[in-house]
């Protein structure tokens, strides 16, 4: 991290902190030292299923070399990103893995998805009232990093938010489901 922030903020900019990766791999970190279940199952919610995606296209690219079959990483295999750069986005590869880990070992709080709608929606706003065709941060103006133009903006932001609370609402029933009433920690009040 001491590295990465750094590096991402000089070559990418403070506004890349914003995709929800970043905010679980800063988040996951906060967790992990303050050993919170609450802030642990709000990153796992997060980001969990996407990042298995990320993992996915990344390695389904390398078998194809470049081509990316969901077109996620896609920016991996980009000469103009310097390589360095590149290699540190690899922790895209660990990152569901331990948050999946941390949530074991802490125990998933039930409430996370809730705290993670808010979160998250306030993340989407933030990111389309900031973004612009160059930072399409979480795609809040367009599939794949690009500015869609078949609906209203705000209309394409809705969509956005509807699939996001989707999301994170399949894989908190998917974690309360698969640790079962013994792994699902009720958290006291505060973290």
């Amino acid at each position: 991290m001491l590295v990465l922030v750094p590096v991402y903020a000089a070559v990418h900019g403070w506004f890349n902190f914003l995709w929800f990766s970043n905010v679980a791999l800063l988040g996951g970190l906060l967790a992990a030292w303050l050993e919170s279940r609450r802030i642990a199952s709000m990153m796992l919610v997060a980001v969990v299923l996407l990042e298995l995606g990320w993992v996915l296209d990344f390695l389904l690219s390398m078998v194809v070399w470049g081509w990316a079959p969901l077109g996620i990483v896609h920016y991996m295999f980009n000469p103009e990103i310097p390589l360095f750069v590149r290699l540190l986005s690899l922790y895209h590869l660990p990152l569901p893995f331990v948050l999946i880990w941390l949530v074991w070992r802490l125990g998933y709080d039930p409430r996370a998805w809730r705290y993670m709608l808010v979160l998250g929606w306030g993340i989407l706003l933030l990111t389309f009232a900031l973004a612009d065709p160059d930072n399409n941060v979480n795609w809040v103006l367009g599939p794949g990093g690009q500015v869609q133009e078949w609906m209203h903006p705000l209309a394409w932001l809705t969509v956005v938010m509807a699939v996001c609370a989707a999301v994170w609402w399949l894989t908190h029933c998917l974690f309360g489901w698969l640790l079962g009433p013994r792994g699902i920690a009720r958290a006291p009040r505060g973290w």
